[in-house]
């Protein structure tokens, strides 16, 4: 009888092609219609109880979405691009997340995987030296590519899939696979966690290829350090007048932005922990003769935990609104992303990587690395754990070409199957205990 490793590997040809597909035509957060299609085609034919939509999404609890109008251009391209109409439709508004399920009529434990799909705003590079455009599967979208390893979580999460199904009968319990969109600018989870998604859940796994694993055929059991995070866009809008002739009736946003952006970074460093502020962005002005009635600024905090990350939240608006009183202009703050600490379960890490040790073939597994960084499956473990249940994340080895984020970005695609491979071996023993 073949092992679970072995069978993975057999699924590799099948997972670089479709990993080559998605990267070739990526999709932005909360306009993965051409992937969510494609992936709801996939589950539903290996058997599982696919909900998607309306039903997954709260849209209550949606950050950072496009317009209506850019929302149906991108569902026209991904029908254009092979997407069913009928499912593009039922995703409208952006509610691409997407969640499986499979029941094995034994009691046992609800058993989640999280897997995020959705691609960075970078421009491919085109050069040769670039194996997605040597190779002819580099991104055919303008200023959009997969540079942070989703198409990979995207066919990790569909192997997995067809892995478990092939061994319902050595699983218990039941089996979730939640498919999310908008995990750049961690906008996506919140919304999928507040339509109830993981409430019924006892173990969630996580997981991500490369970062702090970039040696192949290793794995990292439990990553920790993940910074909570809070993405604010402020728009000040004061009056408009003629710089020379009337200058005492304007009122001037580009002053108001700017005292800010100097001013936010006044902000006290907290005694509990690290904390970060950003403004990234500051655009304002329409003229040089004009006084600037408009300026916006995007900006972001962290914290080493989400009460210091709320802390630098609150310091950030009280600086905003002042800034805005200094000038008598108005202010308009909105939430655009946002994720909390992660904090995995170190017993639950020290498991998988007994488990890994016993039934995978790795070179490496190791159990702690800290990453610095934020990600909104931490809204997912954070509801797993307030309900009593355990949560982990993991990360996947592999060689990168370039950083995440980086027009280069590229990976070792042998690092598919080994994950696919791990996460069925995760779920048969997790759902039996």
């Amino acid at each position: 009888m073949t092992t679970i490793w072995e069978q993975a590997q057999g699924l590799r040809e099948e997972m670089v092609a479709r990993r080559r597909n998605l990267h070739q035509h990526p999709e932005t957060g909360w306009t993965e219609f051409r992937t969510a299609s494609m992936i709801i085609k996939e589950l539903e034919s290996l058997g599982y109880e696919v909900s998607f939509g309306a039903a997954v999404v709260n849209e209550e609890y949606m950050m950072g979405v496009p317009s209506q109008a850019d929302l149906a251009a991108y569902m026209e391209r991904a029908i254009s691009e092979g997407a069913d109409p009928e499912l593009v439709g039922k995703m409208a508004g952006g509610k691409t997340g997407i969640v499986a399920v499979l029941k094995t009529g034994k009691a046992g434990k609800t058993v989640a995987f999280r897997f995020d799909m959705d691609c960075n705003d970078v421009e491919e590079d085109k050069g040769d030296a670039h194996r997605p455009t040597a190779e002819g599967f580099a991104s055919c979208h303008k200023n959009a590519m997969h540079a942070c390893g989703h198409d990979g979580h995207v066919t990790i999460g569909l192997a997995t899939a067809k892995l478990i199904a092939a061994h319902k009968d050595e699983l218990a319990g039941t089996i979730k696979l939640i498919f999310q969109p908008a995990e750049e600018g961690v906008r996506g989870a919140y919304a999928m966690v507040n339509a109830g998604v993981v409430d019924d859940v006892d173990y969630l796994f996580g997981g991500h290829i490369g970062f702090k694993a970039t040696t192949d055929n290793a794995l990292i059991t439990m990553t920790d350090g993940f910074l909570a995070t809070t993405k604010l866009d402020a728009e000040f809008k004061g009056v408009s007048a003629h710089a020379g002739a009337a200058p005492e009736q304007g009122k001037n946003a580009l002053l108001a932005a700017c005292q800010a952006a100097i001013s936010l970074n006044t902000i006290s460093r907290h005694s509990q922990g690290s904390s970060r502020i950003n403004v990234g962005v500051l655009n304002a002005g329409t003229g040089r003769n004009v006084v600037p009635d408009i300026a916006s600024l995007k900006l972001e905090t962290r914290g080493a935990t989400t009460e210091i990350n709320n802390f630098m939240v609150s310091e950030a608006r009280r600086m905003l609104a002042a800034c805005a009183a200094m000038y008598d202009v108005e202010l308009k703050v909105t939430m655009a992303g946002g994720a909390p600490a992660c904090l995995p379960d170190a017993e639950l890490g020290h498991e998988v990587a007994e488990l890994a040790k016993a039934k995978c073939h790795y070179d490496e597994v190791s159990e702690y690395v800290d990453m610095g960084g934020s990600e909104d499956c931490g809204y997912f473990m954070e509801r797993v754990q307030q309900r009593g249940g355990r949560a982990l994340y993991m990360m996947y080895g592999t060689k990168i070409a370039a950083g995440h984020h980086n027009s280069h970005f590229d990976f070792n695609e042998d690092c598919l199957w080994k994950a696919a491979a791990t996460l069925a071996e995760v779920a048969i023993h997790f759902t039996n205990k």
